[in-house]
């Protein structure tokens, strides 16, 4: 018997009712999110334009020194350019770029006379590129007002906005479905444990819960068999769970569209296989939604034995033997 996951005929009210309790959030609390990070963007911004002279030097020294700062260097072009596009441009090593990028650092491995020399071609293009309408001082030949710094970091912040605006939402938007159940558990005597304190998710006490805890699973066949974690948002353990009882598994997932969820629903299904395939069919896979999850969505999820708590009806969870 499933809690939402055989209500077939509650689905399409559910969902409208999902959509209506995201789309009300997003109005009230994205933009503050949005402004938040922007905020301390601009900030970021100003500290980069200061270790680049305001982009009159961009030394090989100080991108060692600030490699994250790379990302915001692409904005300040005319037009802004993508790593790649940087790449071809600069002739610079597509390795350096991708480190830089993601991973905030220099390759370990890179000799440093090809560091220097990789930095100073993107260094070149960067400043060749500045874009004259928002560094209005490059012209000049000076270093700009302290008036015209803070409105170019402002405008390269927004670029830098714009261009993460889905994680910035997505971030603010998974926080608040955390937050949400921490705050229903522990109105009913439940206790939270800090992930580095869940040894073993079998074994955890009764009465807790836990966020972002890594299950051990088992991937691959035959001689391709590997150990290997997925990251599971929430993991709790109820009042009578007793040694032997696995503890109740939840993903916190939201959506701000229908066509991005129907493209990752394979991502739940891919996990709970894993999960029965190491712990037997006893083990739970759920999902804690809030958005836009249509019935395709839904009988996919069900197909699967995956079943799922609406936040706009958090009281579900109690029917999950919380």
């Amino acid at each position: 018997m499933g809690v939402n996951r055989d209500k077939v005929d509650l689905w399409k009210k559910d969902v409208a009712k999902s959509v209506d309790f995201y789309n009300d959030w997003f109005m009230k609390f994205a933009p503050k999110a949005f402004r938040d990070t922007r905020i301390k963007t601009i900030k970021q911004v100003e500290e980069a334009l200061e270790w680049t002279e305001n982009l009159t030097n961009i030394r090989p020294e100080t991108l060692i020194g600030h490699p994250s700062i790379l990302p915001m260097l692409r904005m300040t072009t005319c037009p802004p350019i993508a790593h790649d596009r940087l790449v071809s441009l600069s002739g610079a090593s597509s390795n350096l770029v991708k480190n830089m990028e993601t991973k905030n650092r220099i390759p370990p491995r890179m000799p440093h006379s090809d560091v220097i020399d990789n930095l100073e071609k993107i260094g070149a293009i960067i400043e060749k590129m500045a874009d004259p309408d928002i560094f209005l001082w490059k012209e000049r030949g000076d270093q700009g007002t302290k008036e015209e710094v803070h409105r170019a970091s402002t405008i390269i912040a927004d670029r830098l906005c714009g261009a993460v605006a889905g994680p910035i939402i997505r971030n603010a938007q998974e926080q608040r479905q955390l937050t949400a159940i921490k705050t229903w558990l522990e109105a009913r005597g439940y206790g939270e444990l800090m992930p580095g304190e869940v040894e073993d998710f079998l074994f955890m006490p009764p009465a807790t819960f836990s966020f972002r805890v890594n299950i051990p699973v088992i991937q691959g066949e035959g001689a391709g068999k590997k150990k290997v974690n997925i990251p599971v948002d929430v993991v709790i353990m109820g009042k009578n769970g007793k040694k032997g009882d696995y503890s109740s598994l939840f993903e916190a997932k939201s959506a701000g569209d229908f066509t991005n969820t129907n493209k990752r629903r394979k991502e739940e299904a891919v996990k709970i296989q894993q999960l029965r395939k190491t712990y037997g069919q006893k083990i739970t896979f759920d999902l804690f939604l809030c958005g836009y999850f249509d019935s395709g969505y839904l009988g996919y999820e069900a197909a699967e034995g995956i079943d799922w708590v609406w936040e706009h009806r958090i009281d579900d969870l109690e029917k999950f033997g919380l």
